[in-house]
């Protein structure tokens, strides 16, 4: 596909999302087979990202189509709370593209009393001896935390400053200087999971998750640490977070082959053969837009650049606008590559802040994350 202007990407974004809008309100997607969306149960940690999609697609357009469909999936998420279920860290990647962004935009009083539940939640999986977040709910995993989990404290930032009550706001800052002394290492790259004692709270191992191995970069977690500090900076004013984003971004644009659309991590022995994760290319680019606006304007226009530039590339090279028959809109996306699960997909999330991502620089300041 030739260069499209960015007010073009916007309107091939929402062609794409009317055709879909039926089969992807119907379910709770996280990545496409043969080019078709999947279906998970709502307590499935992707399921706020289609309707994180419609709401920006109505802040960008004031279509109440897309405000209608987005309505009810907080409630949808929410009734599992009351069956075995399987939330854990990402309900902020739940709740915020769907309660707390309802309430923001609409005032629903049952929206802000759901992102509040979910802060709760998220607030009682911290580990005091530790300092840190817990990921997963299996046994073996108790002290295992992940990078990340970074984005999703902004649900703990917004519930402390909704409610009045600062714990929520101490166990996000907590967290984050745990992801600056554990996680981010001093060239920029990150690690995906560190395990800790849960009694002493002590690093006992690092484990690569979903990247390479220990000591590797998975780039996707690279991506989530670009935006999760810049959103610690956005809500504390203190510069060590976003100096941490900074580095971690100046790592990942270091390591950026020649279509600036990142490999699955990047630290593998050869890149021969191996997969693209755009997932992690639109993430980091909504993540660098972030860092932009929070410097001055000549300093900012560096991210904003490279921003643009991985976001073209998607467009130009990846997306499937000439391809009706796809239901995702970026191709080339890599779910978990050492589980062999979803490599060359399309993923839910990389949809979503490939969209946020465009919408952020035609001029939409309200940030979901």
């Amino acid at each position: 596909m030739g260069r499209l202007s960015i007010q073009d990407i916007l309107e091939e974004i929402e062609k794409k999302i009317n055709t879909n809008m039926d089969d992807l309100n119907a379910k709770a997607s996280h990545m496409t087979k043969d080019g078709v969306y999947d279906c998970n149960s709502y307590d499935w940690w992707t399921s706020g990202f289609w309707p994180g999609m419609l709401w920006v697609m109505y802040e960008m357009t004031g279509k109440d189509k897309y405000k209608n469909a987005a309505w009810d999936f907080d409630e949808k998420i929410e009734t599992l709370y009351l069956l075995e279920n399987r939330f854990h860290h990402d309900v902020g990647f739940q709740f915020l593209p769907t309660a707390v962004i309802k309430y923001k935009i609409t005032g629903d009083e049952d929206a802000r009393r759901r992102g509040l539940f979910a802060a709760n939640f998220l607030a009682g999986r911290f580990n005091i001896a530790g300092k840190f977040i817990r990921a997963w709910n299996q046994v073996d995993k108790i002290g295992w935390s992940i990078i990340d989990t970074c984005m999703n404290l902004s649900l703990l930032f917004w519930a402390s400053a909704e409610s009045g009550d600062p714990r929520f706001k101490h166990i996000a800052v907590a967290h984050a200087d745990t992801v600056i002394r554990d996680f981010i290492r001093e060239d920029g790259s990150v690690k995906h999971v560190v395990c800790f004692d849960p009694e002493t709270g002590e690093v006992v191992d690092e484990n690569g998750g979903q990247g390479y191995g220990p000591g590797s970069s998975w780039s996707r977690g690279q991506a989530w640490a670009i935006y999760g500090m810049a959103n610690c900076y956005k809500s504390t004013g203190d510069i060590k977070y976003l100096k941490a984003s900074i580095k971690v971004a100046k790592y990942f644009i270091s390591c950026l082959p020649e279509d600036n659309i990142a490999y699955w991590d990047f630290r593998l022995p050869s890149n021969i053969g191996e997969p693209r994760d755009t997932s992690a290319a639109a993430c980091a680019a909504s993540g660098m837009l972030e860092i932009a606006e929070c410097l001055s304007k000549e300093e900012g226009l560096i991210y904003k650049n490279w921003a643009e530039k991985i976001l073209f590339s998607l467009t130009e090279n990846y997306s499937t606008f000439n391809k009706p028959e796809e239901e995702g809109i970026l191709t080339s996306a890599t779910s978990n590559k050492p589980g062999n699960v979803g490599i060359n997909v399309s993923l839910i999330y990389g949809d979503y802040f490939f969209i946020e991502g465009i919408s952020k620089l035609l001029g939409w300041k309200r940030s979901i994350f």
